[in-house]
């Protein structure tokens, strides 16, 4: 659910506006509007110590049982800062000392010293890169001593008395040192490196004082951020913000203790407003995808919230398509939740996992699949669980799974339409939804003539002409005009998308094939190389193609199952994910 918002404008003096800030941070329910662009001196001072501290963070290792340095605060961050700058100079100077080892490489190892007293003594040696195709021609008075070469390059030294220069040829300037000191100058560096990294692991046990220091200064910044935004007239300053309906009875409370000014009204269709979602606990998995990914509905748009993770996990259950990777799943999933128990970020995410793991075996039990085993040689209390109408490797079980992947899509598309209708029940707009109602189901039909070849009822022509009907008639008395010129291009993004939830069926084949196919090269290779070599090439390949598979799946989620939520019913539901998350101007839990 969304939460209902309130647009709040308060006023203070000018003597007052520090209290101001301090109680209304205290009081932490409202997140404010800048009414000008916060600048100053030392808005941008907090800003750049902020960043500094925050990288020092960034850097330090999460060890959280590592014992502290001892050192003060500051002070550790002073020593990080040094031991950055340290680690970067050391870098460079070791990707370029790398970069000149393989420039000289290919002539191998000698003294440039030496290069130097015979030219002392009127004998000229130069390094150069020859091309084997078109050699350059080397007068004959010039010895060319070949050092080595490589498919098109001779890598070689030029020797003559006197000055020697000779056109066309691609001339390496003398090294200032033997390859041989390179060598010993990379791994001098190389342990210096080393070294510097573990005085960062040093430091892993102050990890928390320093990103004590980082919040402090990041909420430093954000006070600041809120004086300097806000407007004054005078001695009145003023500031702007939303703040969720029911915390009005404290925004005037605290109105009336600190004399401010307030004025609290509902948001206009030109507000900004700030997206809060409150759900019931069995949704809250769901926050673990839309923060991974970045996205928030906006605030006059539907929280899909509970649709998002039903469906998810539907079809990630298709996707994955495996009960012996769904019980791997729930496996890691109970480990991960007893080590991190107590961790409330990593919570929702564990859930989300859990229940999209058991969907997973329920489905793979139905199907019969079984870390890709082929049916029919699973054992019997796994063969008879199995359901006949949806397991075998036959055309009619592909159509079978294809028909349910088609009546998936159509139920998600029409909970989009019917929810908007019941939405905008009281405009002409509801007319529209109604319409791609009846549209979306004739669709289904036409899906299943086309891909599946089942009959087409062709009373679902007029439902069809209806549904168009009441989108012409809602685009009309609602004014959208534009919805005429692309009434057809719609129609057919109706059927299309449909269609597109065939990808389940397609990336859960797949997902069995390739496991089934790294099973048969592992039974191939037990019959061919024997029990020992062959059960060592047999266990590798188990484990690295069912990893591979699994990583596949993995990524199989991320762009199909996400997209249908994100794209396809996001598209039909009128979601455009145009929010923006609700943050209260509060002080840090450890400062309350």
């Amino acid at each position: 659910m969304i939460v209902k918002m309130k647009k709040l404008t308060l006023l203070c003096t000018r003597a007052s506006r520090e209290e101001t800030l301090e109680a209304l941070r205290t009081l932490g329910v409202v997140h404010l509007k800048h009414i000008q662009p916060p600048e100053g001196g030392d808005l941008e001072e907090a800003r750049n110590l902020f960043d500094h501290l925050k990288r020092a963070l960034e850097v330090l290792p999460k060890h959280p049982h590592a014992a502290p340095s001892g050192k003060e605060p500051h002070d550790v961050v002073k020593s990080v800062w040094k031991l950055i700058h340290r680690r970067q100079v050391l870098t460079e100077q070791i990707d370029a000392l790398d970069r000149e080892i393989r420039l000289y490489e290919p002539f191998g190892n000698f003294s440039p010293q030496t290069v130097k007293e015979l030219s002392e003594q009127g004998i000229s040696v130069i390094l150069c890169r020859l091309p084997l195709k078109n050699m350059p021609e080397i007068p004959g008075d010039v010895n060319v001593v070949e050092l080595s070469r490589d498919g098109s390059t001779l890598y070689a030294a030029l020797i003559a008395r006197g000055e020697l220069s000779i056109e066309d040829v691609n001339e390496v300037a003398l090294p200032g040192e033997s390859l041989a000191d390179m060598k010993q100058r990379l791994t001098d560096l190389e342990a210096q490196l080393e070294k510097t990294e573990q005085e960062f692991h040093s430091f892993a046990g102050d990890r928390d004082v320093v990103a004590g220091l980082t919040a402090d200064a990041e909420a430093r910044v954000r006070y600041l951020e809120a004086r300097a935004g806000m407007g004054f007239a005078e001695e009145v300053y003023y500031l702007r913000g939303f703040f969720p309906a029911e915390e009005e009875q404290k925004i005037r409370t605290a109105a009336a203790e600190n004399g401010w000014a307030v004025f609290i009204e509902d948001p206009s269709a030109d507000d900004a407003v700030p997206t809060l979602l409150r759900n019931p606990k069995w949704v809250k998995p769901i926050t673990a995808v839309l923060d991974m990914i970045g996205v928030s509905p906006g605030y006059r748009e539907l929280d899909i919230s509970a649709v998002f993770l039903i469906f998810l996990s539907i079809f990630f259950a298709f996707i994955i398509g495996d009960a012996g990777y769904g019980v791997m799943f729930i496996v890691a999933t109970l480990f991960f939740k007893r080590k991190l128990h107590g961790n409330e970020k990593a919570k929702p995410g564990l859930n989300l996992l859990m229940i999209m793991s058991t969907c997973t075996v329920i489905w793979g039990t139905l199907t019969g699949t079984w870390f890709g085993i082929t049916p029919e040689a699973l054992p019997a209390p796994l063969k008879n669980l199995r359901l006949d109408w949806l397991s075998g490797d036959t055309d009619t079980v592909g159509q079978h799974i294809m028909y349910i992947c088609f009546v998936i899509g159509t139920i998600h598309l029409l909970i989009a339409h019917v929810w908007n209708f019941i939405r905008k029940i009281n405009s002409w707009a509801c007319l529209s939804d109604l319409g791609w109602v009846l549209s979306t189901c004739t669709m289904f039909f036409a899906v299943g003539t086309m891909v599946l070849s089942n009959p087409f009822p062709p009373v679902m022509l007029y439902v069809l002409g209806v549904g168009v009907a009441l989108v012409i008639i809602s685009v009309v008395l609602e004014r959208e005009y534009f919805g005429l010129v692309t009434l057809v291009l719609d129609v057919i993004n109706n059927f299309v998308d449909i269609i597109s939830y065939v990808r389940l069926y397609a990336v859960g084949a797949a997902s069995f094939a390739i496991a089934n196919a790294f099973n048969e090269m592992a039974v191939g290779a037990l019959g061919e190389k024997g029990i020992f070599i062959g059960g060592l090439i047999a266990a590798v390949c188990i484990f690295f193609g069912h990893a591979l598979n699994i990583v596949l799946g993995a990524m199989g989620i991320l762009v199909h199952g996400i997209r249908l939520n994100t794209l396809e019913f996001s598209s039909h539901a009128g979601v455009q994910w145009g929010g923006f998350d609700f943050k209260p101007f509060s002080k840090r839990k450890e400062e309350v």
